[in-house]
């Protein structure tokens, strides 16, 4: 083996490495980035770091840290970072600065930040401090840790992530309207950490009247809990609804300006905002556009809608679904059972939406499949 090629397999073991670290802080850290950090002299690791929680020490910082508790120095080593190291003073000071005190000969880098604030000036202040750069390792895996992030970055928008459960024959509902439960167990527990990896929990208005639901996280220990948000534009949520009762914030969108039902539920404890009609009727009369837009400014990274199939349907005809969450149960619900999603004008096959299937799993004794929009990519 070369010694470029030498030297390219170990870029991509210790970056692995802080792959695996930066997976540690998968439902802490939002609003920021997922980041792990490998500090490594000799093919020896001196310290290890991950970001844990927002307004808490960054990897770096961290695995630095690790470095003198180890009674190493990280001076002359190699630092292995999945996400660009923050060039700017946010709740904590850059970690560019911490690497170049530290006297770090060379950063690897994983992938760029988009944060407009970074994006570039992190690897140059690197260099200007005469640290070696390389960047562009394990790129894809680095990604992956952040498409919401990077997503409310580069699109000013929330990543989209469409919940759904249906029997083997697709439907999500009895013709009764029962859905309660398609999936076992194992397939609601795996919901509840995806609301927790989620800095946001959307249904409309016919789930919240149809199910009351909680759209809170409920797994054994300390988990932060996701905004709920209702898509409401007539106002017509009850006062008296399950998750107003709940820890956490809920934020109800409309378009209404019915002052007494507005005064009425922030006295419940939601909070209301008003956005612009829809002008193409896929929403009941929602901006799904504006609605997202305002969830990225309010720092909201991915967002797991778990809808019925009006919703569902109008955020796929929009354009606005990155990615689809399906159960799949092993029962058959038949011919007047409720389908999956409601999608008028697709009448032959050349209609059709088409999906690419990334994932199959099983959970308990159901299926998960993960797929996105064919013309879509990561």
């Amino acid at each position: 083996m070369s010694k470029a090629a030498t030297r390219q397999a170990e870029h991509a073991y210790f970056m692995q490495r802080a792959v695996e670290l930066a997976r540690r802080g998968w439902y802490g850290t939002r609003p920021n980035p997922r980041v792990g950090c490998v500090i490594v002299r000799d093919g020896r690791v001196l310290g290890e770091g991950w970001h844990e929680r927002a307004g808490e020490a960054h990897a770096e910082r961290r695995a630095l840290a690790d470095v003198d508790r180890r009674e190493h120095s990280a001076r002359g080593a190699t630092a292995y970072v999945t996400l660009e190291p923050c060039s700017h003073t946010g709740r904590t000071a850059p970690c560019v600065e911490a690497l170049i005190e530290a006297g770090v000969a060379r950063v690897v880098i994983g992938s760029r930040d988009p944060n407009p604030a970074v994006d570039g000036r992190g690897m140059a202040r690197l260099r200007d401090a005469g640290i070696e750069v390389t960047d562009q390792v394990l790129t894809d895996r680095c990604t992956e840790l952040n498409t919401g992030f990077n997503s409310r970055m580069q699109r000013g928008r929330p990543w989209v992530r469409v919940k759904l459960a249906m029997s083997l024959d697709g439907r999500t509902a009895a013709a009764n309207g029962e859905s309660q439960w398609i999936t076992g167990s194992a397939a609601r527990d795996d919901v509840h950490r995806l609301r927790a990896a989620s800095g946001a929990v959307m249904i409309g208005r016919g789930t919240a009247a149809d199910d009351d639901p909680s759209l809170n996280v409920r797994l054994s220990g300390d988990w932060l809990q996701p905004l709920r948000v209702v898509l409401d534009s007539r106002l017509a949520m009850s006062p008296g609804a399950r998750m107003l009762g709940l820890d956490g914030d809920t934020l109800v969108f409309t378009t209404s300006d019915d002052a007494e039902r507005v005064k009425a539920l922030e006295a419940a404890g939601a909070r209301v905002e008003r956005v612009a009609a829809d002008a193409v009727g896929l929403a009941a009369g929602l901006d799904l556009g504006a609605v997202l837009s305002a969830l990225g400014a309010a720092e909201i990274n991915d967002v797991l809608v778990e809808s019925g199939p009006t919703l569902a349907g109008a955020l796929e005809q929009a354009g606005l679904v990155d990615e689809y969450i399906i159960y799949m149960a092993p029962m058959l619900l038949g011919d007047n059972a409720r389908g999956l999603l409601h999608l008028p004008g697709v009448e032959a096959l050349a209609d059709a939406r088409d999906l690419i299937i990334d994932r199959v799993e099983p959970v308990g004794d159901d299926w998960r499949i993960t797929a996105r929009r064919k013309q879509e990519s990561r």
